[in-house]
């Protein structure tokens, strides 16, 4: 038996046996391991997030196993999805399938986790998904096991619409992923863009790995529109707005959350990407409730790659597992059942609230642009002040 949990420590203490261990009672004492599973982009494009979710996650894990008032010992399983919906379901029902993992954190891209979320009802594991912003990811169905701490997409869209009618844009082009995702967020583009009276001069649509966008933008070109609207995620972003650029299309480049990070900036360039817009369910780390606690931390444990947008919901979600569990014990169902109830939870982000479909109903929509290399919040920007211009301002 490699450790000793806590009651049979006690009955050996009790009978006195461990007199005769005397010096290495310590050492032999170790609380019961109990295994919850992270899921995420770990290799290739969109790699920058997951290992920022990732680290977030771990992050969790170590503070809360550095408590000594713990009831239980974590251990964090790490799995790779590759935002790939066939690699997610095999990873998912990996874990799903171990009944030694009580919960999962899994999730940065919407496709992967709309092919994976009867899964996890399937095999009743609990979840709590950190990104991934597709509506119908927690409101297809209603799965007890389901929950996600992250934004949704309609919000961002709301916000973003009336934010460009208010700036006097009149006319549209929408590019996006041709993914579950890409098309969720044209529905919800087109339907507010609409209601506010513009014009949507033409709708592309192209898989997220496709390289050579010419096509598609000697069209738009053609076009000739004030704003191209982006749905999709950072690689195909940041191909389109460079081959807008190769292929001399002055349009103001408007995105969303699947753009929003440092990987999005460094993919273009600090220059290219000046004065992009894009709307994302949450305030900076820095005005977070927890986000010194967090940047803090965060950098003390010597992480060399940053929380990316998501780090610090992430970092919630495991948070939130984890506590769940001193409170339940290491069982799915009682989880399952006691993540349903959690309102008015506090957290790094701010109250986490779940609704009667596991969705947090409070995040906070907050609008960026792109500065001297880094996003900032729009108010608090030149472009706001009118010290710099946006493009094709009417």
């Amino acid at each position: 038996m490699a450790t000793m949990t806590k009651r049979t420590f006690t009955a050996l203490a009790a009978s006195g046996v461990l007199q005769l261990a005397r010096g290495g009672a310590d050492q032999a004492y170790a609380k019961d391991k109990v295994k919850i599973a992270f899921v995420g982009p770990l290799t290739g494009a969109l790699s920058p997030h997951g290992i920022g979710g990732r680290n977030s996650a771990e992050l969790a894990v170590k503070l809360m196993n550095a408590d000594p008032t713990t009831k239980y010992d974590y251990e964090l399983v790490v799995l790779d999805d590759e935002c790939k919906p066939n690699v997610g379901v095999q990873v998912v029902t990996k874990i799903a399938s171990d009944r030694s993992i009580i919960a999962a954190i899994p999730h940065y891209c919407s496709a992967t986790a709309i092919a994976t979320v009867d899964i996890f009802n399937r095999f009743k594991l609990p979840m709590v998904v950190w990104a991934a912003v597709l509506p119908e990811i927690t409101y297809a169905r209603k799965y007890p096991e389901v929950h996600r701490v992250s934004g949704i997409l309609i919000g961002q869209n709301r916000v973003g619409a009336q934010f460009m009618r208010e700036r006097g844009y009149r006319k549209f082009v929408s590019f996006v992923d041709s993914t579950d995702y890409g098309k969720s967020m044209n529905k919800y583009f087109a339907q507010f863009t609409l209601e506010n009276g513009n014009e949507i001069l033409g709708t592309f649509a192209v898989p997220p790995d496709q390289q050579d966008l010419s096509a598609e933008l000697t069209k738009i070109k053609e076009l000739k529109p004030e704003v191209i609207y982006f749905g999709g995620l950072t690689p195909l972003g940041a191909r389109l707005r460079t081959q807008m650029e190769k292929l001399g299309i002055v349009a103001q480049f408007e995105g969303n959350s699947g753009i929003m990070g440092d990987a999005f900036i460094a993919a273009v360039g600090p220059e290219l990407a000046e004065g992009t817009l894009t709307f994302f369910d949450s305030p900076p780390i820095s005005r977070m409730p927890g986000g010194k606690f967090f940047t803090d931390n965060y950098a003390a444990a010597g992480y060399r790659d940053p929380p990316e947008a998501y780090g610090p919901f992430a970092y919630v979600a495991t948070r939130l597992v984890l506590e769940t569990i001193e409170k339940t014990g290491p069982d799915r169902a009682k989880v399952t059942a006691a993540l349903g109830d959690v309102k008015d939870r506090p957290s790094i982000v701010g109250p986490i609230n779940f609704d009667d479909h596991g969705q947090n109903i409070t995040p906070l929509t907050t609008k960026y642009v792109v500065q001297d290399g880094k996003w900032v919040v729009w108010e608090d920007s030149e472009y706001a002040s009118g010290k710099r211009k946006l493009k094709n301002l009417p």
